[in-house]
């Protein structure tokens, strides 16, 4: 979701990229109704493992969760970032909205620092 919501509401100006600590090795259904009903279509996503996105190369990385872990690469220079939003899955469709709507919130206001950021700078 928060992919989706970065790239989406980035327009061109951010590139993100999800991955996780265990992938569950797809996209569960639920992830896809919810934020289909925002408009967002996920069908050119897949669930990836951290292993599989260049973190060394990032700038920003966010740390969903407290109850998983997000090991950064030595030397990484980039900023990491605690979002301690919890995990639908096995949970119902109302929860997987609230947190869509939680992370569409923490991306908004994310992409507000960073444009402030580049105008300061």
């Amino acid at each position: 979701m928060a992919e989706a919501w970065a790239n989406y509401h980035g327009k061109g100006r951010v590139r993100a990229q999800s991955a996780g600590s265990h992938p569950f090795g797809a996209i569960v259904d639920e992830t896809y109704t919810v934020m289909k009903e925002k408009g967002i279509h996920l069908e050119d996503h897949c669930s990836k493992g951290m292993q599989d996105v260049p973190l060394g190369e990032m700038d920003l990385v966010i740390a969903m969760g407290r109850e998983v872990s997000c090991p950064l690469p030595e030397g990484f220079r980039g900023r990491k970032v605690e979002w301690n939003i919890t995990d639908p899955f096995g949970r119902g469709i109302e929860d997987f909205r609230m947190v869509r709507d939680m992370i569409e919130r923490q991306v908004l206001e994310l992409l507000r620092e960073i444009r402030e950021q580049r105008v300061s700078a």
